[in-house]
């Protein structure tokens, strides 16, 4: 068994407590997160349940599993091993996921990658991990051989597909040809519930990507946990949504939801509302997850009423603030709410629902799932009376342990100081608590607008703006002033056909003062032809900033 050195992680007193819930402490103390997830259900009898819906192609757990086995072993044989972290590179597809279970199968460590990140933040990537493989599409390939000039170790490139007009680099391997080798039997390989099951990089938006560690105990309880209180799947469901499986929410919902339930996970190769809600309907989605901003850019779809949705019986968000305007619309349009949920990178997945209430909670990130434990702080850190913003605290059986902290000066070892005290995870959200004991999410710490001795959140004035019907993205920043501190500053995309003229400035003006409080009227608005958001759909309030300072 691969060995991480201890100067890899944190020191222990610096991590957060982690939480087992009563009800999964049976969880085993050696499991494989593949056998979890995959060979599981193989064993009690669902292999010709479909395991993955792409396009018009269905995949069973059978299939699967013997594509996993086939690829598995042929890391294995070229000199994969346990705890070895293994990149992958690619838009959400059946390799993607073949891929992610494969590397968990053989003990070793899956650190999906951004199919955005240039040649050097690649570089950074690969070598802060150690890669000893990156799976990478053909069509995602360019990059990485650029990359492969900048970085200090040996990474070899597994490609998927053929590169068109090229014939890659000679050290290469080929997908197709290892699973054509590879045996059809394959071992799961039991490991520590403490050894690490995947790396998940943060973006990067506020200087070098960050490695957050999850390790495989915790990540099988969390994944549990959110399975029977939120998306509640069992075999004959399919979820259906779009987030990157290069990021914790697509990582989630994509190779992990899915599969705990031994239902079916619909596959999107690129979004577009139309690509969405036809994938809906194709595929019989019965849960749906996914950003407040897919929500609005797939209600605002003109021909939504031709697609038959009435087969999902859950909707879900999480990333952003919904907005109560944008959950009217949606029950207007489907006759079902969307319930939201509180999660980030640290925790792997979601901590707080509104599935934990008979119905949703306008405007509420809901309750603590059961288990976890949530505190709001304010600046002294004294916990806050109801009504009252500050800092969310909590204890999850998943938290904030960055990968090689003494790298760079240090810098994520002060980070991992600042984020965790006496146990306790502080992951930077502004929040409140309101009637019955609901949370309610205002702002990512960094974001709030302070203006006059107001807390104004960005979200809140941009849920009011998209509503007009000249709007096509908008965003919403502090910007410097010698007055106030900082006043907001409204950037907005106008749909086709409209043009920022002082009448179409004047009607934004007049629609907000109808909508919001005079303090939280942004005085200056600036119109862009397009805003920077994550493959995910998050807006990067942060470059918006720097943007601004420049």
């Amino acid at each position: 068994m691969g060995r991480i050195p201890d100067h890899y992680l944190p020191p222990k007193a610096l991590w957060p407590e982690l939480i087992v819930p009563d009800e999964f402490s049976d969880t085993p103390e050696r499991l494989n997160l593949a056998h979890h997830l995959l060979d599981r259900h193989i064993e009690e009898g669902r292999g010709e349940n479909p395991a993955i819906k792409y396009q018009d192609r269905t995949i069973t757990y059978f299939e699967l599993q013997r594509l996993v086995n086939r690829f598995g072993s042929a890391l294995k044989d070229t000199g994969a091993q346990p705890q070895d972290r293994i990149g992958i590179r690619m838009h959400n597809s059946p390799d993607a996921i073949m891929s992610i279970l494969a590397v968990e199968k053989i003990g070793a460590v899956p650190v999906p990658v951004s199919p955005h990140l240039t040649a050097q933040e690649m570089a950074y990537v690969i070598d802060d991990a150690e890669m000893k493989f990156l799976i990478v599409s053909a069509h995602l390939a360019e990059p990485f051989h650029g990359a492969k000039e900048m970085i200090r170790g040996k990474t070899r490139g597994i490609i998927a597909g053929e590169i068109p007009g090229s014939t890659g680099d000679e050290e290469d391997l080929r997908l197709d040809a290892m699973l054509a080798r590879g045996s059809p039997d394959l071992d799961p390989v039991l490991l520590n519930g403490d050894d690490i099951a995947v790396i998940l990089y943060t973006s990067g938006t506020t200087g070098l990507p960050k490695g957050c560690v999850h390790f495989v105990r915790p990540s099988v309880i969390t994944t549990r946990l959110v399975n029977r209180y939120v998306y509640k799947i069992r075999p004959g469901d399919t979820l259906g949504g779009a987030a990157p499986v290069s990021f914790a929410a697509g990582f989630g919902t994509i190779t992990l939801m899915p599969f705990d339930g031994g239902g079916a996970i619909s596959l999107l190769p690129r979004f577009s509302p139309r690509e969405m809600l036809e994938s809906v309907a194709r595929h019989n989605v019965t849960i749906f997850t996914g950003t407040p901003t897919l929500y609005r850019a797939v209600a605002k779809y003109p021909d939504f009423r031709r697609y038959d949705l009435s087969r999902v019986r859950l909707f879900t968000a999480g990333g952003d603030m919904l907005g109560a305007e944008t959950l009217q619309r949606w029950v207007t349009l489907t006759g079902k709410p969307i319930w939201e949920g509180l999660g980030c990178t640290e925790t792997l997945h979601l901590v707080t629902s509104n599935t934990m209430n008979p119905e949703p909670a306008p405007k509420s990130i809901g309750k603590p799932l059961p288990g976890v434990r949530i505190r709001i702080v304010n600046q002294q850190g004294l916990s806050c009376r109801a009504g009252e913003v500050g800092s969310l605290l909590l204890k999850a059986p998943c938290g904030t342990v960055y990968w090689k902290p003494y790298e760079n000066g240090h810098r994520l070892l002060s980070l991992q100081e600042s984020s965790v005290g006496d146990g306790w995870n502080r992951i930077g959200d502004a929040v409140y608590f309101g009637p019955r004991g609901n949370i309610y999410f205002v702002s990512r710490e960094d974001d709030i607008i302070k203006s006059s001795g107001y807390r104004i959140a960005p979200a809140e004035i941009e849920e009011v703006l998209s509503q007009h019907p000249a709007v096509a993205d908008v965003g919403v920043i502090g910007v410097p002033d010698p007055d106030r501190g900082q006043i907001a500053r409204a950037l907005i995309v106008l749909k086709e056909g409209h043009e920022a003229t002082p009448a179409l400035q004047q009607s934004l003006r007049e629609f907000l003062k109808r909508r919001l409080a005079t303090y939280k009227m942004p005085r200056q608005m600036e119109f862009r032809l397009s805003l920077p958001r994550s493959s995910s759909g998050k807006l990067l309030r942060r470059v918006l900033r720097a943007i601004a300072r420049a």
